[in-house]
């Protein structure tokens, strides 16, 4: 027995979390599904065993798949009604950010100019390809975390470009409102520059000019 938060959803989904991770429940039961409740004594419990039980929840997918949940002390019960979903509006991902410093690289670094956002290699497309002030080719990856995971990506970009004699040499940028230590001492052995953006200044919120941090 432990202290959980469960929710029962009005599409009939159940999800059962604990309190130590953002999102990702323990246990959960996808719709549709139904949830029936019974005594301890109904659900044929040992009754010594599982004597803090008060009820039994089973809830019941339409693969007959079964999530059996043994109810102890309620500390918090209560039922919302949501409404009409308005739909979300996220702001700040990537693809904002991508808009941004397309429109200003040279918050990137000084000289940079576009040549073209999305620029196609056999992998997959480059967020922007640009040129900086000596003529050479760079490419910029763009996350709103950056992570190892974003280094290797921009590292695989970087090799496909630099086997193109058109376009070599190249070399990158990767940019993302934070930067993981590691993903930027992986990106340093790469030869790829780490940049971290501030997506409000990028938007002049506070209406000052571009700047780098």
């Amino acid at each position: 027995m432990a202290t959980r938060l469960i929710l029962v959803k009005s599409d009939g989904s159940v999800s059962i979390h604990a309190d130590d991770r953002a999102y990702k429940p323990l246990n959960w039961m996808s719709p549709p599904c139904t949830l029936t409740v019974t005594a301890p004594a109904d659900a044929n419990l040992d009754a010594e065993a599982h004597a803090d039980v008060t009820e039994v929840w089973e809830v019941r997918n339409k693969d007959e798949d079964t999530l059996r949940i043994l109810i102890g002390t309620v500390i918090h019960d209560s039922a919302h009604e949501l409404g009409v979903d308005p739909g979300l509006q996220k702001d700040g991902v990537e693809a904002h950010l991508q808009v941004l410093l397309a429109e200003h690289p040279a918050t990137l670094r000084p000289g940079l100019t576009l040549v073209q956002r999305e620029y196609l290699t056999p992998i997959g497309p480059v967020d922007l390809l640009c040129r900086d002030a000596t003529g050479a080719y760079v490419a910029v990856e763009i996350k709103r975390r950056g992570e190892i995971d974003g280094v290797e990506q921009l590292t695989r970009y970087l090799a496909l470009m630099n086997a193109d004699p058109l376009l070599a040499p190249v070399w990158g940028i990767f940019a993302a409102q934070q930067i993981k230590p590691q993903a930027r001492v992986l990106a340093g052995t790469r030869g790829i520059d780490c940049v971290s953006v501030d997506y409000d200044v990028l938007r002049g919120l506070d209406n000052a000019e571009d700047r780098l941090f």
